[in-house]
């Protein structure tokens, strides 16, 4: 699909990642105001709340703007999605005949404050890369038995907080939990030292299920992506993770970017999943391409200091998708609901620059990366910047997701009592 031309200049811009050809949805606000329903065109953000509230958008014979998250317009189904991206590519393309009725409803993205996007309902968090698998398979067992025997059989999850999920610029702190030093046989409580991020994408889900659903139907019921660095703190994981997994080792945040890219925006970059080493059962089976060719990087910066761009990636790498995923999910009688969010695992590729998280960057800790400028890094250290940024490459445009950023703060200090 070429370039769809709007009467707003920088959404012509090869660079941009927000063409008339994406038109993400996020909740913002300015100089202190009410957050708002946007949507991202160019260098500004058109509010929609605002031209709901004058009668100019229309979606529903109540207001399903006038609230600051996108679950209400989610909750209209697949046939409004449809209808509002029509009307906003008549509102903002080259052309309309409502130009000077839209203008005054453009604001610069410069200087927003951005919020999340959607009432995270529930979060569940994926292993479904197989090179992130395989690594890390290797680094605490051995390559011949990397992949659990299910692993190829079976997206592998966990349920995890979301009330821990936050927008993209919110600071997170380093946790406090209890973990066993190398060589100790006994635990301590304190700061975690070997905290990390993992480079994800997460899925929106914007219908209900009702029962046990296909991976066709799930696949109509994803509203969209975002960006999802899910922190971990690999030395509490370490010690809690036997018998039943993750627990507060990914429990101090999620953070996700505040654009939610449209699935409908993403269609021309659907791409084929790997081969099947073995083959899936029926119900897991995909009826056409349920991944998407979207380049990834994550930069880290430390405190003052210039960014690094240390992996580059791409989510086509996942061996599950995200509507496999929420099928998956759906047949145990599990209810998913609109504003649920499915973290894709992390995605790695085949080579060492491709890798999606420190754990795997540094071996374990074994090779530490070098930053520019000499710093090196196994894991991260306090005031740590982690940049995620993705986007599929069309034609002279691209469809980007602005930018996942979290910085690392200091750890609180351990109270006596917890001594």
């Amino acid at each position: 699909m070429p370039l769809m031309r709007s009467w707003i200049a920088s959404a012509n811009r090869p660079d941009t990642d927000f063409p008339l050809n994406n038109l993400p949805c996020g909740v913002f606000s300015r100089d202190g105001g009410e957050p708002r329903c946007g949507v991202a065109i160019g260098d500004m953000i058109l509010d929609v709340t605002g031209m709901e509230d004058v009668g100019l958008l229309h979606l529903a014979d109540d207001p399903v703007l006038d609230v600051p998250f996108w679950n209400e317009v989610m909750d209209l189904g697949p046939d409004a999605w449809t209808r509002l991206r029509i009307l906003l590519l008549g509102f903002l393309g080259e052309g309309s005949e409502v130009k000077s009725q839209v203008e005054r409803f453009l604001s610069p993205q410069a200087g927003a404050t951005m919020y999340l996007p959607f009432l995270v309902s529930e979060y569940t968090d994926f292993y479904a890369g197989r090179h992130h698998a395989f690594n890390v398979g290797s680094m605490f067992r051995d390559p011949a038995n990397a992949l659990p025997p299910n692993w190829l059989h079976i997206p592998i999850g966990y349920n995890g907080r979301a009330s821990s999920v936050v927008v993209s610029g919110t600071d997170v702190r380093r946790p406090l939990g209890q973990l066993r030093p190398p060589g100790s046989e006994a635990p301590v409580f304190g700061p975690s030292q070997r905290f990390d991020f993992e480079l994800e994408m997460g899925a929106v889900v914007g219908r209900p299920s009702q029962g046990m659903v296909s991976v066709a139907e799930a696949d109509a019921m994803i509203f969209g992506y975002v960006l999802l660095n899910d922190w971990s703190a690999r030395d509490i994981q370490a010690w809690e993770y036997q018998p039943l997994g993750p627990f507060q080792s990914k429990a101090t945040a999620t953070t996700i970017s505040p654009w939610i890219v449209t699935r409908a925006a993403l269609e021309s970059f659907r791409c084929a999943g790997p081969d099947r080493d073995v083959p899936l059962l029926p119900y897991l089976r995909e009826p056409r391409p349920m991944l998407y060719d979207i380049a990834l990087e994550v930069a880290l910066a430390p405190e003052g200091k210039a960014e690094t761009v240390i992996s580059r990636t791409n989510y086509r790498e996942m061996y599950y998708s995200a509507a496999q995923q929420l099928a998956h999910h759906t047949t145990s009688g599990c209810p998913m609901n609109v504003g649920d969010l499915l973290g894709s695992g992390t995605i790695s590729g085949p080579d060492k620059g491709n890798r999606g998280s420190l754990l795997e960057l540094s071996w374990g800790g074994k090779e530490p990366v070098t930053l520019d400028g000499g710093e090196t890094r196994s894991f991260l250290a306090d005031g740590d910047t982690v940049v995620m940024r993705g986007a599929c490459q069309g034609d002279g445009y691209r469809i980007g997701f602005g930018s996942c950023t979290g910085r690392l703060l200091p750890s609180l200090p351990v109270p006596d009592w917890a001594r």
